[in-house]
């Protein structure tokens, strides 16, 4: 399952060469962005969300030291100049198919999974960027239940 996560991650344009070449277009912070957005959407930080932010992007991009720190720095700080969600959406939109798409959804789940609690306001950023990004309501339900069950050891507390 990991590994289909990191392939999308693989198909966008490589060659990160330090902060200076990452920008909100990039669709690597546009990703970054997205997920920063998730995690703190509930008003708290957890380590095990943060650690896995970092871990997905590390394993990803082969980045680690001052490449992952510009990555999530950059992700961090178009997150916060943003005024909507669909900034990064659409860059998305413009660079990947739709089994990316839903591979996408598919980490958001992860990085909002890694702390063993699914706030309502990360569900409801999931199911908006979700419809932003064209992927149908039944994938997103399938991307949720195929990390709860991995997380928890089945799905029972889907919720549509």
């Amino acid at each position: 399952m990991f590994d289909r996560v990191l392939s999308f991650f693989r198909d966008l344009p490589a060659g990160m060469t330090g902060a200076g070449t990452l920008h909100a277009d990039d669709p690597r912070v546009a990703a970054t962005a997205l997920l920063y957005h998730v995690m703190n959407a509930d008003g708290v930080r957890q380590d095990a969300e943060w650690e896995r932010l970092k871990d997905v992007l590390s394993q990803a991009y082969g980045a680690s030291g001052t490449e992952l720190d510009a990555l999530v720095t950059a992700g961090e700080k178009a997150e916060r100049e943003a005024i909507d969600l669909y900034a990064f959406t659409s860059v998305l939109m413009r660079r990947l198919d739709e089994p990316a798409r839903v591979e996408f959804i598919r980490l958001m789940w992860e990085i909002v999974y890694a702390d063993g609690e699914v706030h309502e306001l990360e569900d409801n950023i999931i199911w908006r960027v979700a419809e932003l990004l064209g992927v149908a309501r039944h994938d997103r339900i399938a991307m949720r239940r195929q990390v709860a069950g991995a997380k928890t050891g089945d799905a029972s507390d889907e919720q549509v």
